[in-house]
């Protein structure tokens, strides 16, 4: 699965040896590591769907490690925009942000990514506590949202992907709220039972 994750980049890799990143190169890979960073976004959260569907506990093994190169993927995004479209100019970076909403969306997902990130070990989850780090990581879902309103937001005119993106997160999004107002609705049932229980 390791090796898996990393084809994206070595087909990014490829293109750009052989020089068939087109006519503004650095916008390719901008494209390109963007979609793959929501792309993984969308991965990640399928696994708990996924996983309770088809009773498979094991997926949760491979979650945070999906989690994790939809962080790397992003960074790999930031990083092209910061280094190779902006040269690093800070004052150019900041204007952008500012004035560009897409931007600004864009960058609050990947601000909101990094703890996520640095909390994903297994000493994190301890030194937090279950409950807390749970919360924490929640912002996931704010995360996917903001990263389909960049792409929505970024592309304008040709609006199908970021669509396709959208329906996938709203449909995700929905089986967590189905699943929960399951439990919630057995939880009720089974109180109800010990209730009329005779005593």
């Amino acid at each position: 699965m390791f090796v898996a994750c990393l084809i994206p980049l070595a087909l990014l890799a490829l293109r750009a040896w052989r020089d068939q990143l087109g006519a503004n190169p650095i916008e390719y890979i901008t494209r390109a590591t963007g979609w793959w960073t929501l792309t993984f976004l969308m991965i990640t959260l399928t696994v708990t769907p996924v996983r309770r569907l088809l009773s498979m506990p094991w997926l949760l093994r491979l979650r945070r490690m999906l989690g994790l190169f939809a962080f790397f993927y992003a960074s790999l995004h930031f990083t092209t925009y910061i280094w190779l479209d902006q040269f690093f100019d800070l004052a150019a970076i900041v204007k952008d942000v500012v004035k560009r909403p897409f931007i600004t969306v864009g960058f609050t997902a990947f601000v909101l990514l990094i703890p996520l990130a640095a909390t994903s070990t297994n000493a994190m989850v301890k030194r937090l506590g279950a409950r807390r780090w749970q919360w924490l990581h929640r912002a996931v879902y704010v995360i996917g949202t903001l990263g389909v309103i960049h792409f929505l937001w970024l592309v304008k005119k040709d609006i199908r992907e970021p669509l396709v993106f959208a329906l996938v997160l709203a449909v995700l999004l929905g089986a967590r709220l189905a699943f929960r107002w399951r439990e919630r609705t057995r939880t009720a049932s089974a109180s109800a039972q010990v209730a009329a229980r005779p005593g």
